[in-house]
């Protein structure tokens, strides 16, 4: 299953337009919060497919009924550019268990690598794993964090969420991963010759936090 937000017009689009744009770029607290409230709003949409059971609630003047969360995800996020879209996330599912793995490209190069020994996380057994990464480029980085992350247990359901997405990326990890779902802002027209998405946004990670060396 594949969602892809800007497909209907909505105040997300003017979101991930602030985003892209490289005059407003320039403001990184602005970037932080766009990427925030597009995390927010894919949180809404995957909290449709999550389970809920009715429960009484007592307010001032009467017992009503609610249908409410029987079982929070786990949010998972790669490091650095993850963290403002995982922050819009856990905004919504503030019960959630977090998730942190350190997962980097190769500099001139599509090849991924992905540092295990910076990876934490609660059990993910019979879990909801929600893992978020704001660029989804070549893909190859979210299968082998999720790959990764199986050693602390098979959730029972998985969502991947990105902000900006490639073709080919989608293409891989639903090669690799064909359960999961697959929830986007856009879908891009492609991957240009480094591996960088086109049209994209640039570097999330230097946008929302500054250049690194």
């Amino acid at each position: 299953m594949i969602y892809i937000l800007n497909q209907e017009p909505s105040v997300a689009n003017h979101f991930i337009a602030e985003l892209r744009d490289i005059n407003i770029q320039k403001d990184s607290l602005r970037f932080r919060r766009n990427m925030e409230r597009i995390g927010e709003i894919l949180a809404y949409k995957i909290s449709t497919q999550l389970t809920y059971a009715p429960r009484q609630i007592r307010t001032l003047l009467a017992l009503t009924e609610e249908q409410t969360l029987t079982d929070f995800p786990v949010l998972a996020t790669v490091l650095r550019a993850g963290l403002p879209f995982h922050q819009g996330f856990l905004n919504y599912f503030d019960q959630a268990g977090s998730a942190f793995v350190a997962a980097y490209r190769l500099e001139a190069t599509t090849e991924i690598s992905v540092n295990v020994d910076y990876l934490v996380a609660p059990s993910l057994a019979g879990k909801v794993l929600i893992l978020v990464d704001p660029m989804l480029a070549t893909g190859k980085s979210l299968v082998l964090t999720y790959k990764a992350m199986l050693r602390f247990g098979k959730p029972r359901q998985v969502h991947i969420a990105s902000v900006i997405a490639s073709p080919e990326g989608v293409e891989h990890v639903q090669n690799e991963l064909p359960d999961v779902n697959l929830w986007l802002g856009a879908m891009d027209e492609k991957l240009n010759e480094h591996a960088y998405i086109v049209p994209g946004l640039g570097d999330a990670g230097d946008l929302a936090f500054g250049n690194k060396l």
